[in-house]
């Protein structure tokens, strides 16, 4: 598995990725080229490839906290560790960087996003009613202390 900086070229196969996973966050492509922007936030935009798929995780750092605002895996590379790798690199970055905490939210029903996060000791802090369209759904929010 090969994880590495994602590119302004990547963007057509990171929106094919979350257009597929219907628990991303659905971004158009201005909003992606404006993640890679200069003038935004820093962000640690990261894509994973392998021979059974890809994925990639965004995270926007401010100050000394990183939100993590979009995780997506391709349904052929579930469950084989890649969303682990994505998310153990982004925090090793983060880390590097002197980032001290990690937040993000995730829908109440995405069993899978949760597990891996619990599994990585984030601490479910709290819940936003209604967060989420398409369907509506409430956001469980995470925190991770790394400093």
């Amino acid at each position: 598995m090969h994880i590495r900086q994602a590119e302004l070229a990547d963007i057509p196969a990171i929106l094919e990725l979350e257009q597929q996973a219907a628990t991303a966050a659905h971004w158009s492509a201005e909003q992606y080229q404006t993640a890679f922007g200069t003038g935004s936030p820093k962000r640690i935009i990261l894509i994973g490839e392998d021979e059974t798929g890809v994925g990639f995780i965004i995270g926007k750092a401010v100050g000394s906290e990183l939100e993590i605002e979009n995780l997506a895996v391709h349904g052929s590379a579930r469950r084989l560790g890649l969303g682990t790798a994505l998310l153990k690199e982004l925090l090793e970055m983060a880390r590097n960087e002197g980032i001290e905490a990690v937040f993000l939210e995730v829908r109440e029903s995405s069993q899978a996003a949760r597990g891996l996060y619990e599994k990585h000791s984030f601490a479910n802090i709290g819940r936003r009613k209604h967060y989420y369209r398409d369907p509506d759904e409430d956001a469980i929010v995470y925190r991770l202390a790394i400093r």
